[in-house]
């Protein structure tokens, strides 16, 4: 739970707290349940001190989804950037996005939650451009790994992507399901060991 804070510090500071306060709220309740009035009790402050910050609920929920964005890619990049070979880094970002979601278990609930939105959010379109940026990312190591033999020179790079983050997609809906967000930790290296030989030159 989010201590008490200062009414008073920075506006970086304040909208910094507040994103990750609605993080927390997150990983406890339905996202669509949390309202101005739930994050500024647990903050301390009033909804007033809120809207200083964030114009509306639609931009603190943006807000959030862009802090998000970008963390987690700095958090795979990070990895993949850790190795050499093309198999590596796609093991190295799938194990640090596991990582990422277990450390943040309210992140896949507040992305599921705006994509399932039928009117297009400014929070959903950030949700969208995470997922297109993500894929992009993972076209471009399966390329490069098709490109030097390390994987099958007749794969189809986007089915491949698709199915990268359909695997995580369904280890993070499971962990939901039963609740225990250490069910993706034990089951990631098994679901990543069937990809890769999905993938792999089979050399």
């Amino acid at each position: 739970m989010t201590p008490h804070h200062p009414k008073h510090m920075p506006a970086e500071e304040r909208r910094a707290v507040t994103v990750e306060t609605v993080l927390e709220l997150a990983a406890e309740q339905n996202p669509g349940e949390i309202t101005t009035s739930v994050i500024a009790k647990r903050m301390g402050v009033t909804q007033g001190a809120l809207f200083r910050y964030f114009p509306s609920k639609d931009a603190l929920w943006q807000s959030v989804l862009e802090s998000v964005a970008e963390r987690l890619m700095k958090r795979i990049e990070r990895a993949a950037t850790s190795v050499e070979s093309s198999l590596a880094a796609l093991e190295a970002m799938f194990m640090a996005h596991v990582g990422f979601v277990t450390e943040h278990p309210g992140v896949p609930r507040l992305l599921f939650g705006e994509l399932q939105k039928a009117e297009a959010t400014p929070a959903k379109r950030r949700a969208q451009a995470l997922i297109r940026r993500y894929g992009e990312r993972l076209q471009e190591l399966l390329e490069r790994g098709k490109a030097c033999g390390e994987l099958d020179s007749t794969l189809d790079e986007n089915a491949a992507a698709t199915a990268f983050i359909g695997a995580l997609q369904g280890l993070i809906m499971q962990s939901l399901l039963v609740g225990d967000v250490g069910h993706m930790c034990r089951e990631a290296p098994g679901v990543f060991s069937l990809y890769r030989r999905g993938i792999g030159s089979g050399k």
